[in-house]
């Protein structure tokens, strides 16, 4: 992958109906009868339409909701919000900044210490790369986030 991420009418064309009803038609998936909701594989999760990344299994937690929670996009700018108020309480809806797909909403009643944000994110939105994959599949920058910390300070 570059990082040249847009939304590729290809990629819209080989979505599965769920997929599209999600983030096309700004559709919500079943709780807890979805792919990655309770995936704890070292990985990220990229937009299904674009590839952009979006966020990381560093900082998905299990919120028992029965969709995939994270606390942080992985790149800040491939995450935008907007208030939605299609329910009755206006909510903050998520989409991916350049492939425009719908990924769920953002919540703040997420792990205080983490910054209090629940990304309650469709797994229909998501295709995950696993660790072992990503230089294979073009993400090779993020391999970083699953190597262990070197805590010797440069020292040997």
């Amino acid at each position: 992958m570059t990082g040249n991420y847009r939304k590729d009418p290809e990629a819209v064309s080989r979505l599965t109906p769920e997929q599209y009803r999600v983030t096309q038609k700004n559709g919500t998936e079943p709780p807890f009868r979805n792919e990655h909701w309770d995936n704890k594989e070292p990985g990220i999760y990229v937009d299904v339409v674009s590839g952009e990344p979006l966020f990381s299994s560093a900082s998905k937690f299990d919120s028992h909701t029965g969709w995939p929670s994270f606390t942080a996009p992985i790149e800040r700018g491939n995450v935008v919000s907007r208030r939605d108020f299609k329910m009755l309480i206006p909510r903050t809806e998520v989409r991916s900044a350049h492939g425009d797909s719908h990924l769920g909403h953002v919540f703040r009643d997420g792990p205080r210490e983490a910054g209090g944000l629940r990304y309650c994110i469709n797994s229909a939105a998501l295709r995950f790369i696993p660790a072992a994959d990503l230089e294979r599949e073009g993400y090779g920058a993020y391999r970083k986030l699953f190597e262990p910390a070197d805590d010797t300070g440069g020292k040997s």
